[in-house]
Parts: structure tokens; sequence; C-alpha cells
């Protein structure tokens, strides 16, 4: 560890599990000597100054950035244009930009739109390490520990500029990797909001039942497993699947048509079809589990 910390002052906009979590990251191994925090609630980010994970609340965003080494946007992605949009002009020369969405190719669109040729200032990034609770208490030093975050450069950031957004996660704890935004969402459309589509469709449609007391009774780890996800913070899901709708429409179409083939073995009571589909499924999840996909 160095003598002196890397980053003199980080802005987080969104105090929450990401942003706060972030926060308590870097002030964890001790390199940053200022966090400060913009958020759209005054309980919260009165509660994120009790707990440690920023030092002080911000009054003027612009007059915060101008200065800052580093600013993370970690609103959930629907606001994340117009956050962009009162910065932008702001901007230290010096200062660079990064956001923790889960969606690429609209926050990309929307920092070219409003930073204009500051865009090479901005590192888009997505550390896969939600949890279904939110909110500055849910917030910890060690969320991004061994856990992936992808960055999806641009064109116009600099060597220097991914570098010093790398380098924010591995203090961390993150293994850091890189695609491309387009390569980010459509694999993510698969793998991450399709099932929790999935999981809200499925509570959804129980939980609508007028016996739905019935069926939550006696749910047991198979349910509970599943479902999980679907106690995620609605406004941020309703924003990252709107905001990917088009790779999510594919995945779920797809995701339809092996329904249907499932559907129609249980018509026919073909069991070979039934088992076949199972067997791949199992021994892929296995080798995931295992360590064996990396």
């Amino acid at each position: 560890m160095s003598d002196e910390p890397e980053f003199g002052k980080v802005v987080v906009f969104g105090v929450g599990l990401i942003g706060g979590s972030f926060a308590l990251g870097l002030k964890a191994t001790e390199q940053v000597d200022e966090v400060v925090g913009f958020g759209r609630s005054l309980a919260t980010l009165k509660q994120a100054l009790d707990l440690g994970i920023i030092d002080r609340v911000g009054a003027n965003a612009g007059q915060e950035v101008a200065d800052a080494d580093l600013v993370l946007i970690a609103s959930p992605v629907g606001q994340m244009p117009e956050i962009m949009a009162r910065i932008a002009p702001y901007l230290g020369a010096q200062t660079v930009v990064t956001d923790g969405g889960s969606t690429k190719m609209d926050v990309v669109a929307s920092a070219r739109e409003h930073f204009g040729d500051k865009i090479g200032q901005f590192v888009p990034a997505h550390p896969i390490a939600g949890a279904e609770n939110s909110g500055a208490a849910a917030a910890r030093a060690d969320l991004y520990r061994e856990k992936k975050v992808v960055l999806t450069p641009l064109p116009e950031n600099t060597v220097l500029n991914v570098a010093r957004v790398r380098s924010a996660w591995e203090w961390c704890g993150a293994q850091v990797h890189e695609l491309s935004p387009s390569a980010h969402d459509r694999i993510f459309a698969a793998v991450s909001h399709l099932p929790h589509l999935l999981s809200f469709a499925l509570v959804y449609d129980l939980a609508v039942r007028e016996d739905c007391d019935q069926f939550f009774s006696y749910a047991a780890s198979g349910f509970r497993d599943f479902s999980r996800i679907s106690a995620s913070h609605p406004e941020m899901w309703r924003d990252i699947c709107l905001a990917n709708r088009q790779a999510l429409l594919e995945e779920l179409d797809r995701y339809r048509a092996h329904l249907d083939v499932l559907r129609d073995a249980l018509d026919k009571g073909d069991g070979d079809v039934l088992e076949r589909t199972f067997d791949v499924a199992r021994k892929a999840r296995r080798d995931w589990a295992e360590g064996k996909v990396k």
C-alpha cells in the first residue's frame, strides 16, 4: 500500500449499496482522502454520513466535481442522464467519471449527449455484486471483494483514465474485466436481467392469487432460492429492463421457445425430452458452480 492515497477527493452520486460499498472499499484500503455524497434523500445522506460512508454531504454538484479526482454515478440508470447534464459543464480537466449501471449502451449514449467533447473522461463500468437489499445500511466494504467488475471503455478514453477507474475497483478487491458496451448488454440480458424478470413474474403470479397465503406458507428452499432476487429494488430494475429492452426481449423470446418445448413434452408425456433438458442444465450449472466456467 502506498503512503499517499491514490484518490484525493471522490464524489459519489447515490450512496446506497453500490455507491456506498465503493466508498467504503476505498476507505478500507486508505486510498481516498475525502468522499462527498449526493442523493435524492436527505435521510439517506445523513445515514451515510453517520455510517462513515461519506465525509460530507455535497451541496453544489458543479463545485464538487470541478476538483474531484473521481466521480462515481451509482444511481438507477434512469437518473443518470440528469446527473450527467448537471455535472458536465463543471468537470475538471483531470476528473474521471465512471458509473455503476447494469446497462451500458444507454448510459454511453447519454454520456455522449451530455459530456460532448469531454466524453474521454467518462469510463463506463458495471460492478457484478448486487444484492436484494438496498440503501446506505446495506453498503459494506467487502462487497466487491473477489467479484467481477466489467469496464466497457470507449475509443475516446485514454489509457490513463481507464487505468484510474480500473485501479479504484481493484482497491475495492474486484476482478476487473473488459467488454464492449453492446457485448455487455447482450450477455447481461441473458444472465442477469432475464432471471430478475422471471423471478419478479413468478412471485407476482402467486402474490395476486386469492389464496396466495397458502402457497407462500408451503414454499421452501427451491422457491426461496429462485425468488430471492425478486426482493430487489423495483425502480432500479424497471429502469434496467427498459434500458436494455431490445436484448431482453430477444432473450425472453428464446426462453419462451424453450418453455414451449417443455410444455409440449409435458402434454405428450415425453420424459426423454424433459430428462435431456434437465441433464444439460444440471451439468452446466454444476460446471459453473465448481468454477469450471471462468
